[in-house]
């Protein structure tokens, strides 16, 4: 019997090559059967376009374990409260989005697709709904800019005070709208572990088409005001482990990784904590003295850097994956991996390679295309 995955991806891709046309179609058919609609996307819907439709198709085809993903739509569910979503309106979407795929699959479609469709999207929708309902916080928190400083030409790292207790663990991320930007939300990990004032660290780095980044690194203010939506993200510290630890890291990546940090200088006596840090040259390590701070003060922590794109470092060379398993052996550690999606890949199939257990791996990759 064909899996319901498998029905899915067929249908995908009788449309896939023409999903700009499908996504125009898509967002057409939503904003003529609700003009009001419009008001919950952003002014520039250029980078905007695809982004709703691809999460949705993304969501839908990797429809293979509903039990797993339940957590997820669930909080999913609550962090499309700061779009004020309602259950309407994922009723819209379906509509939309049907529409938009059975009339570019043509003569193809058939009602096997369109029951599979159908019937995943209820679910996921079900689970989004019931997320949102029964989440007690606000859908954003306001939130006060209280200190900018620029650590590089296209980075930035600010500290905000959320007008309302917003509760967290190290290692989550939320997503922020900014004055700049309105409508405009993107994901940054937090870099500190909870504190007593409740003010929040983030680290951005101007991406070349990020409407947001560059917003945040280059125009953004002591003073300006931002929202900031419930934390989401399970790269945590697992409480009941007592294995050593090993960090990956490069970019800004190291905001999530210093909050893990962070956390554990308050309470770590027993594990060995081994963070490797890898850049293109050594001018992009930001932060560097802060972190040798901590190593000083901690023992237990070791740092390693390494840069990928510069003749005569002193130090180690090569891709950040390379040097990891250079050391080792890291068979009985937990990994955390943090950056660009590239790096994080390269290193999730070196740790493979290295036959490190799934389970022991927590990672985030960031972009802001």
């Amino acid at each position: 019997m064909t899996s319901l995955s498998s029905i899915l991806k067929e249908s995908w891709a009788l449309v896939e090559e023409r999903q700009d046309r499908v996504a125009s179609h898509f967002y057409a058919r939503m904003f003529l059967s609700d003009p009001q609609l419009r008001d919950l996307f952003p002014v520039q819907m250029d980078v905007q376009r695809g982004r709703l439709l691809g999460a949705i198709v993304s969501a839908i085809q990797t429809f293979d374990s509903p039990e797993e993903s339940d957590s997820y739509l669930r909080a999913l569910g609550r962090d499309h409260r700061k779009f004020h979503v309602t259950p309407e309106h994922y009723t819209q979407v379906k509509a939309a989005l049907l529409d938009a795929i059975r009339t570019y699959a043509g003569e193809h479609w058939n009602a096997l697709y369109e029951q599979a469709w159908n019937d995943v999207y209820d679910h996921i929708a079900a689970k989004m709904i019931a997320g949102a309902a029964a989440d007690t916080n606000p859908p954003y928190w306001h939130a006060e800019v209280v200190n900018h400083e620029r650590r590089g030409a296209d980075i930035a790292v600010f500290t905000c005070r959320p007008l309302q207790p917003l509760t967290f663990r190290a290692g989550q991320y939320v997503s922020i709208e900014c004055g700049y930007q309105p409508r405009l939300w993107r994901t940054y990990s937090i870099a500190n572990a909870p504190r007593a004032d409740g003010t929040l660290e983030f680290h951005v780095r101007a991406a070349g088409g990020g409407w947001v980044s560059s917003a945040l690194v280059r125009r953004l203010r002591v003073g300006d005001m931002l929202r900031i939506a419930a934390p989401m993200g399970s790269m945590t510290l697992d409480p009941q482990s007592r294995r050593d630890i090993v960090f990956v890291t490069g970019g800004t990546g190291l905001a999530p990784i210093k909050a893990l940090l962070d956390e554990l200088t308050r309470y770590n006596r027993t594990r060995w904590i081994h963070l490797f840090r890898g850049e293109r040259q050594r001018d992009d390590f930001y932060d560097r003295h802060h972190l040798d701070e901590i190593a000083e003060k901690f023992p237990w922590l070791t740092i390693v850097r390494s840069v990928s794109d510069e003749q005569g470092y002193g130090g180690q060379c090569g891709a950040i994956p390379d040097v990891v398993s250079r050391h080792g052996p890291w068979r009985d550690h937990d990994f955390y991996v943090a950056g660009s999606a590239s790096m994080v890949n390269a290193t999730l199939r070196r740790l493979t390679e290295m036959q490190i257990p799934s389970t022991r791996i927590k990672y985030d990759a960031f972009t802001d295309a």
